[in-house]
């Protein structure tokens, strides 16, 4: 098992997506370095790690704040000692018309799902090309593979990510510093994001869709630990997940 030891950054841990592959990875003796917003969420989460006898730190986290991604790095390397991993999870959707021109939702998006994200690339990839070896992980969307009304600027921030990602791997093997790197597009998961949606007619919508379909994160976490259980040598750089169900 390669996930055995390996130290893994997960940001946007406090919940959902973040929380379960923090649990799964921490199971298959993973070393977890939390980050996110509400210390209260990562302090129970990290107590809970460690009573199942894992191991878990944490440190509150704005992404969009670039030393607090330094930070966050910094304190995986004095607590186990190196990074093997980053999983870039943190994200909003706040979806709406265009119409309704909510331009400071749209301006959030962008800072936490694309700044966020290359805020932790920058605070990571000097590690990673100094030891010629790392993986980086993000949370897109299905959103990021096809365009819906009402997920314009949302979609937008996860095809930008999507070509941020490809892009680094190609980068990684040009240079020769083999930085795995994996993309993940969930489609319908039951986790706090809908909790984020102002738009009524949007948020009626969405929640119909999730209740009808929606699948657990757990699913997801699957996911991120069969991307790092892959040999150094291998890399599996995108994932579409959602409901059987879902046609999406």
């Amino acid at each position: 098992m390669t996930i055995e030891n390996k130290v893994v950054i997960i940001t946007g841990a406090s919940s959902g997506i973040g929380e379960a592959t923090a649990k799964l990875l921490a199971s298959k003796g993973a070393k977890i370095v939390l980050g996110a917003r509400r210390e209260d969420k990562l302090k129970a989460l990290t107590e809970e790690i460690q009573k199942a006898g894992g191991q878990a730190t944490y440190r509150v986290t704005n992404v969009v704040i670039p030393d607090d991604n330094q930070q966050l790095v910094q304190l995986a390397k004095d607590t186990f000692g190196s990074v093997d991993v980053i999983f870039l999870n943190a994200g909003l959707m706040p979806n709406s018309p265009l119409s309704e021109l909510k331009t400071d939702e749209w301006n959030s998006m962008i800072d936490v799902n694309i700044k966020g994200v290359l805020n932790g690339i920058a605070a990571v990839l000097p590690t990673f090309t100094s030891q010629k070896s790392g993986h980086i992980i993000t949370t897109s969307s299905v959103a990021g593979l096809k365009a819906y009304p009402g997920g314009a600027v949302y979609g937008a921030t996860k095809w930008a990510v999507r070509d941020l990602m490809e892009v680094l791997r190609m980068e990684s093997a040009q240079e020769g510093t083999n930085i795995r790197t994996a993309t993940i597009y969930p489609a319908a998961i039951n986790t706090e994001l809908l909790d984020t949606i102002t738009d009524k007619n949007v948020s009626a919508g969405m929640t119909a869709l999730y209740e009808q379909y929606g699948i657990t994160p757990d699913r997801v976490a699957n996911v991120v630990a069969f991307a790092i259980d892959q040999p150094e040598d291998t890399n599996v750089n995108e994932f579409t997940i959602g409901p059987t169900r879902q046609p999406w």
